[in-house]
């Protein structure tokens, strides 16, 4: 491929606050500098080389849900422009259509999960215990099958390179405390209602996603990625068939190479073909087009 992917960021001026699997995040004091790279993790691994601009389609897509859901919940961003930028963090023009500013929240360890349909781990624990994240469904449900209603299913946030363990309610309030608790569940479900019904006027499904929130000047406010296809399993509707494994706007091609391979599925991961990157990159693309223009 011609244009090389972002794969790290060293802003000089700023000390690293984390550098996750697709996100770099510089400490400004009371602000946070995020860049969405386009690093790609499967099975979180992430894989030596990126998607180019993976990051920048990333992050507009979040700046669109954000403004759509706007009137749900107060959200973490103070300045989405590069143009609005401080002057020494010009000198960076990668950090162009792929970075924000975001006001500093406490966090909490709480992953809040929506499920809309049936599938993935949420169909394994259904398949051993007729429940998901505690919570019963009606016997006989099968893959991608649209649930009652959707879930509120959290996990609790691993530290970096584990597995996020999902927990049940109990436990998230045992985490939170109950108020705080019966608020992510009821902004997280809330929030998923109008995106789904937003994305099904545009062709297509969002079975699952995540949210992660913090406290700002004691309110809860929505923080980090929202509603992208690396947090969301998003299918196309027109293809949509109970019973079967849906196609998605994901790495989805990703990770059906991966499996093709002879691999640990542990770090460091394989080189990437460019035949998948390329295939990778065109399902990001459609699913931004599809949904934010």
């Amino acid at each position: 491929m011609s244009k090389q992917a972002l794969l790290a960021t060293n802003i000089k001026e700023l000390p690293l606050f984390r550098r996750g699997k697709v996100r770099d995040v510089y400490d400004m004091g009371e602000k946070l500098l995020i860049i969405a790279s386009d690093r790609l993790s499967a099975f979180d691994v992430v894989m030596p080389n990126g998607i180019p601009d993976k990051g920048v389609i990333l992050n507009q897509m979040s700046l669109f849900w954000f403004d759509l859901i706007k009137d749900v919940v107060k959200n973490h961003l103070l300045v989405t422009h590069f143009s609005d930028f401080p002057a020494e963090l010009k000198k960076y023009p990668e950090l162009e259509g792929r970075s924000v500013i975001v006001r500093k929240a406490e966090r909490f360890d709480v992953e809040c999960v929506v499920r809309g349909y049936l599938t993935g781990s949420g169909l394994a624990d259904y398949k051993k215990t007729g429940k998901v994240c505690g919570i019963p469904l009606p016997a006989g449900m099968v893959e991608s099958q649209k649930l009652p209603e959707p879930l509120f299913t959290p996990a609790f946030k691993a530290e970096q390179g584990d597995h996020d363990e999902n927990i049940d309610y109990a436990r998230t309030e045992e985490l939170v405390g109950s108020a705080i608790a019966k608020k992510l569940k009821d902004i997280s479900i809330a929030i998923y209602k109008k995106a789904r019904d937003y994305a099904e006027s545009k062709g297509i499904i969002i079975a699952d996603t995540k949210f992660e929130f913090g406290i700002i000047d004691g309110e809860v406010t929505l923080i980090d990625e929202i509603l992208s296809p690396d947090s969301s399993r998003f299918w196309p509707k027109a293809d949509y068939q109970v019973g079967k494994v849906q196609n998605s706007f994901d790495k989805q091609f990703v990770r059906d190479y991966l499996n093709t391979l002879d691999w640990n599925k542990k770090a460091p991961g394989p080189t990437l073909p460019d035949e998948v990157i390329e295939k990778t990159l065109a399902k990001y693309r459609e699913a931004y087009a599809l949904l934010c223009q």
